[in-house]
């Protein structure tokens, strides 16, 4: 019979450490939380210091049940949930439901599931940490409150089913906030002037750069014509050259935000999957004669910093592998703040000697792409930085300036396993400039001037929202996921090309709360709350404290918008067509989606289709049929003649009304990384967009 019980999350964690622990330790899983506040009511007594009623969740009860079977035959039990607030929550619930001593020697953590790891944490048992519990408590009680008094208004004066929540309603402020500065911008002209200049039979690019005093914008035409104007010949001069070598440092380990921005980029993962991933990465992955082994470390973390012995064993792989040359010979500096809470490390490999390679027969593709970009974020941080030699050279004719920028990467550095990916950034590319030295004189083949307007702020995507999300001290890392997918779940909020669009429904919700409960979405409140959150944690304030700071104006707030919201109808709009099931009029309705078309005469008739929306080409197939947009059940835009089925052209880029001028076929817009490219269907035709 076993001496000890150790109590974890997971069942798949469970089996590992049992195996790493031996005969004496019976390890069994909770499945996460088995005690909750109810789902049918409030469940926090506003009259009694906020004291939350808990109840055992619907269907865990035969695992509690076991468990106190099985806590009665063990001489010792201890609690191993998972290292966050969370975790030590979950503990603390088993505690009382098991009858264990909070304060004795009960709680383990480990950060990574490897035998060293799982041993060595149990040589250092501690009590719980009630700081930890009362900080996750309070969030749980502010989000409660928060929820189950605003829902409900929402659901009386606008629409069943909806929800208001602390964190959601901020993302959603964010959203929409973006969307109305993009129907407010003002677009300004501006124009460039771009030179191809040749020597010695290569020829190079240069961007015009001023006058010989200053650089200078170029606002409208007579600006560019009257700058052509005054080149003499087709003969410039070398005025400066500049030649310095840069250095670049390679990106920190990942933290649970900027694993899910990376992951956003690279694999287009959203913020939800790469979670779910990274969590099987870390419970573990049966490796054949290893058994069940876990890949890397705890996903849920806000820091940067890593254990000596991965540092040790990433520079012993680097020498191996690459050289001596490629390792770093200063210590990477671990990003801090204020909101850092630095629990314990980044996201990392367990094993850096697990290269991606070797792990191809064991993992999905998907879970594959996840390590090998976890790893090779771990690996080049430890790696020496890259160095690249740039030059700028100024080419004068009479009073104009161009400029020529070149660079070069000199020596790769981390850059030989991985380039931090970014929103705004292209990757380090050569730009190679031909030997030039000043005095020396180039001729230009071309000179040509374009027009542009400025663009409006892009809309979010999951990335750049999580990133801001972080940035402003809005919820945290392990927040972020379940936040965004709900209010894509609500119909709050639709994913266009990538980007968040609120949706009519989601602006209905907003402006509610937005006029009732400013304080909800008010950045800095939100934050500021976040703060003190924390210092639960810390132990420097109680958590009753916090709440109630928070419920007295909140409560006001509640009784005056349940007297005075007014009832918002969401009215049902005439479609312009006849439902071809019952002849009935079709309206627009506003689902979880956004806008359908349904039959009017619901629930008569249950006849529903969707909105297409024609793009004024003729079907390149048929010659007969419109090109309509649609969308796909993954809600990506696509395109599809109007004739389907009896014509079955389809395309994921959008075609345009003129021909191929190579070969007459069909043109497509084709996104791109950093905007819209003009592709033939069929031959190497390409142009680029402005």
């Amino acid at each position: 019979m076993a001496d000890y019980l150790v109590i974890v999350e997971s069942p798949a964690k469970a089996k590992t450490i049992e195996r790493y622990l031996g005969k004496k330790y019976k390890v069994r899983a909770s499945l996460g939380h088995l005690r909750d506040l109810p789902r049918s009511q409030m469940g926090v007594d506003t009259e009694n210091d906020f004291e939350p009623k808990y109840i055992t969740i619907r269907g865990k009860g035969p695992i509690l049940q076991e468990l106190k079977k099985e806590a009665k035959k063990a001489k010792k039990i201890f609690l191993a949930a998972d290292p966050d607030r969370e975790g030590e929550a979950i503990a603390w619930h088993l505690a009382n439901q098991l009858g264990v001593d909070i304060e004795s020697d009960c709680r383990v953590v480990f950060n990574e599931i490897t035998k060293e790891a799982i041993k060595e944490s149990f040589k250092n048992p501690r009590p719980i940490d009630m700081d930890r519990v009362d900080a996750q408590q309070a969030r749980r009680i502010l989000d409660r409150l928060v929820g189950y008094n605003i829902s409900p208004i929402l659901w009386k004066k606008v629409k069943k089913g909806l929800s208001a929540g602390r964190v959601q309603s901020v993302a959603l402020r964010m959203i929409i906030d973006r969307e109305n500065e993009i129907n407010a911008f003002v677009p300004e002209e501006y124009w460039s002037i771009s030179g191809q200049f040749e020597k010695d039979d290569t020829t190079f690019e240069a961007e015009f750069f001023g006058d010989s005093k200053k650089k200078m914008k170029l606002t409208d035409k007579q600006q560019v014509d009257e700058i052509l104007s005054q080149l003499s010949g087709d003969t410039f001069d070398i005025a400066n050259v500049v030649k310095k070598e840069r250095k670049r440092n390679p990106a920190l380990p990942f933290t649970t935000s900027s694993l899910q921005q990376e992951a956003a980029r690279k694999l287009n993962f959203r913020a939800k999957k790469t979670m779910m991933l990274a969590q099987q990465l870390y419970e573990g992955i049966n490796l054949g004669k290893e058994g069940q082994v876990g890949l890397i470390t705890y996903m849920r973390t806000d820091s940067t910093r890593i254990a000596d012995s991965a540092k040790e064993e990433a520079k012993s792989f680097i020498e191996t592998m690459y050289g001596q040359e490629f390792l770093a010979t200063s210590k990477p500096v671990a990003k801090s703040s204020a909101k850092t809470q630095d629990a314990h490390e980044a996201v990392r490999p367990t094993s850096v000697m697990r290269p991606p390679a070797a792990m191809k027969t064991v993992l999905s593709r998907d879970q594959l792409r996840l390590y090998k970009l976890i790893w090779e974020r771990l690996v080049a941080s430890q790696m020496a930085p890259a160095v690249l030699d740039t030059v700028a050279v100024d080419l004068v004719n009479g009073d104009v300036r161009f400029r020529a920028n070149g660079s070069q990467v000199k020596f790769q550095g981390f850059m030989k396993v991985y380039v931090e990916g970014d929103d705004d950034k292209e990757e380090e590319k050569d730009r190679i400039l031909p030997p030039l030295e000043e005095g020396e004189q180039v001729k230009f083949s071309d000179i040509d001037p374009k027009q542009h307007f400025t663009q409006p702020p892009p809309r979010f995507s999951e990335a750049r929202l999580v990133k801001t999300l972080e940035e402003q001290g809005i919820g945290r890392p392990s927040t972020f996921a379940p936040t965004l997918d709900t209010i894509q779940k609500r119909g709050y909020v639709v994913l266009d090309a990538k980007r968040f669009l609120p949706t009519e429904l989601g602006g209905i919700v907003h402006q509610a709360v937005n006029q009732y409960f400013p304080n909800i979405i008010d950045l800095e409140f939100t934050a500021q709350m976040e703060k003190e959150l924390d210092n639960v944690e810390h132990g420097l304030i109680k958590w009753v404290k916090v709440i109630d700071n928070f419920y007295g104006d909140f409560e006001k707030h509640v009784k005056i918008a349940d007297a005075e919201m007014e009832k918002i109808e969401i009215k049902d709009e005439p479609a312009g067509e006849d439902c071809e099931k019952c002849g009935s009029a079709m309206v627009y309705k506003l689902g979880r989606y956004g806008k359908f078309m349904a039959c009017s005469d619901f629930p008569e008739c249950r006849n529903t289709k969707a909105i297409i929306k024609p793009i004024g080409v003729t079907c390149p197939t048929c010659k007969e049929g419109q090109v309509v947009e649609r969308k796909s059940k993954t809600k990506r835009i696509f395109y599809g003649c109007d004739r389907y089925p009896e014509c079955e052209y389809v395309s994921w880029d959008k075609p345009i009304t003129r021909p191929c001028p190579k070969c007459e076929s069909p043109l497509v817009e084709k996104k791109l990384k950093k905007g819209v490219q003009i592709q033939c269907t069929e031959c190497d035709y390409k142009e680029d967009t402005q």
